[in-house]
This record gives structure tokens, sequence and C-alpha cells, in this order.
């Protein structure tokens, strides 16, 4: 499988797809400028259709002739462009709290955002990453206060919900790492991404939305799924960090759209 995770987000966010037994070979990069990736020589070659030819890349580099292509947030959107600029390479989509383009008109639906003023607070909040960027580790000090903002489902404690908060703390502790300059360059190219047509694709596609989502309008994700003839949908109670909030539920989905039994690789 093919990950095209979200902007800036390392593999550690897919904790029970990536592991050893999972049954999933999976490639992915970091994003430009980002991680272990190098900037390019034109900064301003960070659209999504720059993502695209990255991860065409990545799949003639490992000799990849077909590939389940799982995508999360930003990643969303590369996925379906890469299903449909080269359909014969993709027998299947996850797409994982993001829509095909589009994606600064459904910030903010939880907040009660007028859709028309969406995507200019979306363009200033990317603005304001370098400030807010470094932030970041003094919000993950305490697991409470991420329970409360970004897995407000999460109540009972138990001590699968601890650990998947903590998990959660550890990736955003990586965030704080970006240099978050650089990392408003990439998240304001999303805003030019327009809405992608899907209709047409043919392979098997499900959708998968977190209901407090805050950065992706779960009315979005369902339009989008309704689009596509055979797609699925589901909704779960969870923030936009569905990969690390429900790591289980995520591998079984992939298993489920691509026929893998947990422990045989493909």
């Amino acid at each position: 499988m093919l990950l095209c995770n979200g902007l800036g987000a390392s593999s550690s966010a897919w904790p029970a797809v990536v592991a050893e037994n999972s049954g999933f070979q999976v490639v992915g990069w970091d994003h430009r400028g980002l991680g272990a990736s190098e900037r390019p020589r034109d900064v301003a070659r960070v659209q999504v259709e720059d993502h695209v030819a990255d991860a065409r890349a990545v799949l003639d580099a490992f000799g990849l002739a077909t590939v389940t292509v799982v995508g999360w947030s930003l990643g969303v959107n590369v996925a379906f462009e890469l299903a449909l600029e080269d359909s014969e390479r993709v027998d299947g989509v996850l797409a994982v709290a993001g829509v095909p383009g589009g994606s600064f008109s459904s910030l903010f639906a939880p907040f009660g955002v007028p859709r028309r003023w969406r995507a200019p607070a979306g363009r200033i909040g990317s603005r304001l990453l370098p400030v807010i960027g470094p932030l970041l580790p003094v919000l993950t000090r305490s697991t409470q206060p991420w329970q409360t903002l970004l897995a407000p489902a999460i109540a009972e404690r138990t001590g699968a919900d601890t650990a998947r908060v903590e998990a959660l703390a550890v990736v955003v502790g990586e965030f704080a790492e970006h240099d978050w300059s650089w990392f408003r360059r990439l998240a304001v190219a999303v805003a030019d991404h327009a809405p992608l047509d899907v209709a047409s694709l043919s392979c098997p596609v499900t959708f998968l939305a977190g209901r407090y989502d805050t950065l992706v309008d779960v009315v979005d994700v369902r339009r989008a799924a309704d689009s596509v003839p055979g797609a699925r949908y589901r909704e779960f109670a969870a923030s936009h960090f569905l990969p690390l909030e429900k790591p289980v539920a995520m591998a079984a989905e992939l298993r489920l759209l691509t026929g893998v039994s947990a422990g045989h690789a493909r």
C-alpha cells in the first residue's frame, strides 16, 4: 500500500497499519522540505500536484505496478489525484479525514463558520503557523487537554484510550520540530487545490470521517462518498486524528477494502 500521509506526519501516526504483523507492505515519503526530504529548488513546487509526482516516484522506485492508496487529510487530495491520473496503478483508495480537493472550504464546520468564510479563515490560520507551531509542545505536556480538544469521544479513559492519547501527544511533539515558516508554505498551497470530480473512479473506495473533526466537515466527506459509485462511508466518534484514535479500525478497514487477512502479507 502507498501511504499518502497528512502534511508533516510520519508513519508513526499509523501504528496498526505499519506494524510488522499488519499484513501490509507500506511505502511512503516525507513531504518536500519536511522530515528526511529536501526542499525543492523551486520553492513554489509544493502544490498537491507536486506531491502526486512524489507519490508516483515512490511507486516507480519500488517497482510497484499497482497499489492500494491510503490518504489522510492532505493525503486524501493526493490519493484521489493519483487515482484519477493513473487509474491503472490504483486498485483501491482509503480516504481518511479528508475530501477530494477543496479542502479549505471544509474547515471549521463544527465551530459554525459559514462556508464562504472557511477558506479565508484557513489561509489566515496557515499564515499563523510560525507562531502557533512552537506552542504545540506546551499543549502536549498534559493528556487531559488533548482528550478534551481532540478526542472528546474518549471519556472513560481505559488503558487503551490513554495509550492512544499519549501516542497522539508523541506525534504532535514530532510536529513541533518542523520549520514552521516552511510548513506554512506547504499548508497555504493546499488552498489552491480545487475540488475533484471523482465520480468516474471504478476502483473500490472507502471514506472514513471523524464526527468531531474541526478540519474536515463530515457533511463534505459524506457527499464525496455519495458521488463515487459503490463507495463505502463510515463515521467514527473521533477527531481529525483518526489513524491514532482508531488504529485498529483503520487496519480493519484497510483489510476490508483489500481483502487482506491479518498477518498475511500482500
